[in-house]
């Protein structure tokens, strides 16, 4: 009896593919799930208060189907999160979706200008670095990577503050923005150097930028201090490489053997470095959030955490999860475009 027609390589793909997604989203809502039922924070007496009868406890109870099996819950729990019902938070008395829509976008920006000011630093003297491996400029280079890496970013974030706000007045303090100017840009797409740009309103951009540049630069220690690692790390394995000896011997400068030829292939592996630091400063914003009050998913969660709002907590939790899996999937992808090996 015949063996039924095969699926073409590029559909077992996708279906692989599509297949760890499913299971990654799964194992990640009943990770959050169990949390939120074994943390000792009570969610029935976050609403009604310890003041309450028996009663109106029982109700409460009933009215969250906390009473069903845990299993029953979960069903339930992922059926609603597949429709993008993550529940009602405590805190704000608004839908868990309606508040990540509205604060997710300040972490976003937060992060993205800290990857970007990362790698547009980190590359660069990750390289010099290589290049000059054994001289000081490499070893100065190394102890900035490693002090960037290892130091508490709350400690760095308070220093910066009171030396660039409280004592020098260069920069403004904790916040997004200015009071005076909240709530003249219209929020398009929540990200107010995009929004105010797009409106023409140059003075809040330039008010947003100033109060952005503290926070993205304590957070580009960590994804500078990586990215130079990473990229010194393999940029002394190219330069150890034959076509590189082969290069220099065929007479071509040493900017073209180093920028054209090493880090080309140095550029590959990059991608999946720079996906990775970038979604770990999606889920990793929690301290530089709080420190300088930042209005973002970071420390939504961490307030909605102090509150008991359970549902506001595993829905950011949630949702910073599927970011951080999809951005790996992304830098997945761009890897395999950039380099045709990784394709076969």
């Amino acid at each position: 009896m015949g063996r039924g027609p095969s699926l073409p390589p590029f559909v077992g793909k996708i279906v692989r593919q599509v297949s760890t997604l499913l299971l990654t989203f799964v194992g990640l809502t009943a990770i959050t799930f169990i949390i939120g039922r074994v943390m000792p924070a009570d969610p029935v007496l976050a609403i009604v208060g310890d003041r309450a009868s028996a009663e109106v406890y029982d109700a409460m109870r009933l009215q969250l189907g906390l009473d069903k099996p845990l299993v029953v819950q979960y069903v339930i729990y992922l059926s609603n999160i597949l429709q993008g019902d993550f529940g009602k938070s405590i805190m704000t008395t608004r839908e868990v979706s309606e508040d990540i829509i509205r604060f997710f976008p300040a972490t976003l920006e937060l992060a993205t200008v800290a990857t970007i000011l990362g790698v547009f630093v980190g590359v660069p003297i990750g390289v010099f670095a290589a290049v000059h491996q054994g001289k000081m400029v490499d070893h100065i280079v190394r102890v900035v990577a490693l002090f960037g890496y290892s130091a508490p970013i709350f400690w760095i974030g308070m220093v910066a503050l009171l030396i660039f706000y409280a004592k020098l007045g260069w920069l403004p303090g904790p916040g997004r923005i200015d009071v005076f100017y909240d709530g003249i840009v219209e929020h398009w797409s929540g990200v107010i150097l995009l929004d105010s740009a797009i409106q023409g309103e140059w003075e809040i951009f330039h008010n947003a930028f100033s109060h952005l540049i503290l926070p993205s630069a304590m957070l580009a220690t960590y994804a500078l201090a990586y990215i130079a690692r990473m990229t010194r790390s393999f940029m002394l394995d190219q330069l150890n490489q034959e076509y590189v000896l082969t290069a220099r011997v065929k007479g071509l400068s040493e900017t073209t053997v180093i920028w054209r030829h090493a880090f080309r292939n140095v550029l590959v592996q990059l991608i999946t470095i720079i996906g990775l630091t970038y979604a770990s400063l999606l889920e990793g914003s929690v301290l530089t959030e709080t420190i300088f009050a930042w209005p973002g998913i970071g420390q939504y969660i961490t307030t909605s955490l102090f509150n008991a709002d359970m549902n506001a907590v595993i829905g950011g939790t949630i949702v910073v999860g599927i970011c951080f899996v999809g951005i790996n999937l992304l830098s997945d992808t761009l890897y395999k475009l950039a380099d045709p090996r990784a394709r076969q």
